[in-house]
């Protein structure tokens, strides 16, 4: 029988087992009475036991109430606490948020400063390094302490505490069993003492402590010395002075009541001496120097954490972490629900190392807020992609990510939810040419655009001849007459290019766009696609709805000359023991061959005033580009019908941005035509931040296959004048002679 249980199960003196700090205290006088007898008894025991030898009493305790160390729940053997998740920028040091249930961070003992082992080992277990994980002293002393009627005391070691912080948040145990760990019972205290001695058994002293440290209750929503330290006064715990430290170790008593911040300062100011005394008691430090920092006002800096998306530090990038977020929800590797994948980055204690680029997400943010207000209906969403990686470089809107007026949390540039996406116009007009390129014809592949070109496509209104669809061109003086690619796609014929969406076939064009990466989100989009794509007719003029972040990856495709990488916004994960997750990882594969994507990159110099590799250029829709960018570029105007959205993509070898001008709540509100050059030029300045600095790259030239010969028919020439006819030597003769010499033939 265990010298805790001897006096019986049942009765009154059960009742008083608060010298364990596990049952309420009597109140009644003969309750009191009934106190005092016992605790005299039970301190007799338990002092007794305290002077038993070393040895004998161990193996007492193990042959009766200790269990062995495998027999420990898994979370006591190896220790699975729930700790904050850091995300930087793509350059591992720009913290951009954390996210957390419990604001933890581990830290290993030597990243905790010695004045701090010592003031809570001094304050909360003086014996610690001296028990075998239950101090029978210390119980007597808090039994005496309890019944006497002074501060409640629980004779708990700092193992013991560590074993019941393990247990009340291990969250492999259930919400029941959890709670089971802070009861106030008999049976719960003696699995204490059990589980305690059986660390003891295993681990070391310094072990124990540092798990103490790190798992503790400090009060104001930090667990862990680490996020105390940060939380109180805004430093790693290795740069803890006496003074804070002393603080510190003092709130783990009454973590609520005392903290500095959200309880009682004089408290803790209070608290805070006790430890001093305490530690001048143990020899740690001396009585002049407890004295000294008593005397030291309290200094704090309070250093609040930022948790989730809408406290993104990053100026704007609050869309992309959501990004992050969302991408995260969908990675079997944290979990196998999208909750159990949220646990993971809420508690998992994660490094995650984004592709976010600060210098490019801050021009992309600057650019947007130029174009339109925070508080404007209409929104300029603006993504940025590396080709070859897939990975997003910046994502910025003219909103602030939140809940508040003129904030939202809707996913405006990514597409998700409820936002499925905004017209592109002729941003489209990429897919028919890669379609027909791929299909064998050439970007000489010549077509006598007509300013309003019949199709096969039935249609009313204005859109329609005689019943059927009869798309026009924006501006006949510019774009009708004979066409190839270079000067179709640079001066943006729409007619040229549904002929050759007719020719190549219009299921083969919206194939193209889903094989790089164009996700029809509308419902009306992806019953086309699905079930009309070959009559989809309108496809090549950009009708269906997309997103900033899908277009730039289509473009990057072409960028990285056919090889298409699922957009990601991370370039690591690593767990708190240093092991790096096999997520986040470029997932690249070959959607074109590379002459295609040469040749389409070819005619996609035209639109910017750059000239292609045989000089087939003669006037583009953003012309100015060349200027902003500096160095080889490439990319394609869209406007939609009436101008109710502006577009622009344009991209290097190194980067492709895209953005479209919209109203996210009301498709009807028509931004406008004079829009499009401040659109040009916000995605112009993006992707010059994004390539400088680095080295300047052409892009290859396609085969002279693909070219074609790039010939335009000769015009026909009016039938000559008499005078033409005449030969030419004739032609200065005196009339006289002429006469004569028509004589003389006639």
């Amino acid at each position: 029988m265990s010298w805790l249980t001897f006096v019986g199960p049942t009765g009154p003196l059960v009742s008083h087992l608060a010298i364990l700090g596990v049952m309420p205290r009597p109140r009644s006088p003969l309750s009191r009475l009934f106190t005092v007898l016992l605790a005299g008894l039970l301190a007799g025991l338990a002092l007794a036991v305290a002077a038993l030898p070393g040895n004998l009493l161990a193996g007492f305790a193990t042959r009766s109430v200790l269990g062995a160390f495998a027999d420990l729940p898994a979370a006591l053997r190896t220790p699975a606490t729930p700790q904050r998740s850091y995300v930087y920028a793509n350059d591992g040091t720009t913290l951009l948020t954390t996210f957390y249930d419990v604001n933890r961070t581990d830290v290993p003992l030597a990243e905790i400063a010695p004045v701090m082992r010592q003031a809570i080992v001094a304050i909360e277990d003086r014996r610690f390094y001296s028990h075998g994980g239950a101090d029978l002293r210390g119980l007597a002393r808090a039994l005496v302490a309890n019944v006497a009627g002074g501060a409640a005391q629980g004779g708990s070691t700092l193992t013991m505490q560590y074993v019941r912080n393990v247990l009340k948040t291990d969250p492999s145990r259930t919400a029941a069993e959890r709670a089971a760990a802070t009861e106030q019972t008999v049976g719960r205290k003696l699995q204490e003492i059990r589980y305690a001695t059986a660390l003891e058994k295993t681990l070391g002293k310094d072990e124990i402590l540092n798990r103490y440290l790190n798992i503790a209750y400090f009060g104001s929503g930090a667990y862990g010395i680490a996020a105390a330290s940060q939380r109180y006064f805004a430093k790693a715990p290795a740069d803890l002075t006496l003074g804070e430290a002393a603080l510190l170790a003092g709130l783990v008593q009454s973590p609520e009541e005392y903290s500095p911040i959200d309880g009682d300062a004089d408290a803790a100011l209070t608290r805070r001496g006790q430890v001093l005394d305490a530690m001048a008691d143990t020899g740690v430090i001396t009585a002049a120097q407890a004295a000294q920092v008593r005397a030291e006002k309290l200094t704090l800096r309070p250093t609040a954490q930022p948790n989730g998306c809408t406290a993104t530090r990053a100026d704007g990038a609050g869309f992309f972490c959501d990004y992050l977020r969302r991408w995260w929800l969908e990675q079997p590797a944290f979990g196998a629900t999208a909750e159990e994948r949220e646990q993971a980055l809420r508690r998992g204690g994660y490094r995650v190392v984004t592709s976010l680029d600060p210098d490019v997400q801050a021009t992309a943010v600057e650019e947007v807020r130029k174009v339109y207000a925070a508080d404007d209906e209409r929104a300029l969403p603006i993504a940025a992609v590396e080709p070859g990686t897939g990975r997003v470089l910046a994502m910025a809107v003219n909103r602030q990510y939140g809940v508040g007026e003129n904030q939202t949390v809707n996913p405006l540039v990514s597409g998700g939810g409820s936002v499925e996406g905004y017209q592109a116009g002729s941003t489209f007009k990429l897919f028919t040419m890669l379609a027909a390129l791929e299909s064998g014809r050439t970007l000489s592949t010549g077509f006598d655009a007509p300013s309003r070109l019949p199709t096969r496509y039935p249609a009313e209104g204005e859109a329609s001849c005689d019943g059927r669809w009869c798309p026009a061109n924006a501006n006949p003086a510019r774009m009708d007459g004979y066409r190839m690619m270079w000067d179709g796609f640079g001066r943006s014929v729409n007619t040229y290019f549904v002929w050759l969406a007719e020719q190549v076939g219009q299921d083969k064009v919206v194939e193209m766009a889903q094989r790089l990466g164009i996700t029809f989100r509308a419902d009306a989009d992806a019953s086309f696609a699905e079930n009309d794509a070959a009559d989809w007719g309108a496809f090549t003029l950009g009708v269906a709805a997309t997103t900033p972040l899908d277009l730039a990856n289509a473009y990057a495709t072409v960028a990285a000359e056919g090889t298409y990488c699922t957009p990601t916004p991370v370039e690591s994960v690593t767990a708190p023991d240093g092991t790096r997750l096999p997520v986040g990882d470029p997932s690249c594969k070959r959607v074109l061959s590379r002459d295609v994507a040469r040749a389409a990159t070819d005619a996609a110099r035209c639109p910017v005033g750059q000239q292609s590799a045989y000089e087939q250029c003669n006037g583009g829709t953003a012309s100015g580009v060349d200027r902003i960018v500096g160095r080889p570029v490439a990319g394609k105007t869209g406007s939609s019908e009436r101008n109710a959205t502006e577009t622009f993509v344009g991209f290097t070898p190194q980067v492709a941005v895209a953005g479209i001008a919209a109203n996210p709540d009301d498709p009807s509100d028509a931004v406008g035509g004079p829009v499009q050059a401040q659109v040009i030029a916000a995605v112009a300045r993006t992707i010059r931040s994004a390539v400088e600095g680095e080295p300047v790259r052409d892009f290859t030239a396609p085969s002279r296959e693909l070219a074609g010969e790039p010939r335009r028919p000769e015009p026909p020439r009016p039938s000559p004048s008499p005078r033409e006819r005449q030969p030419e030597r004739e032609r200065e003769l005196p009339a006289d002679i002429l006469r004569w010499l028509q004589g003389r033939r006639g």
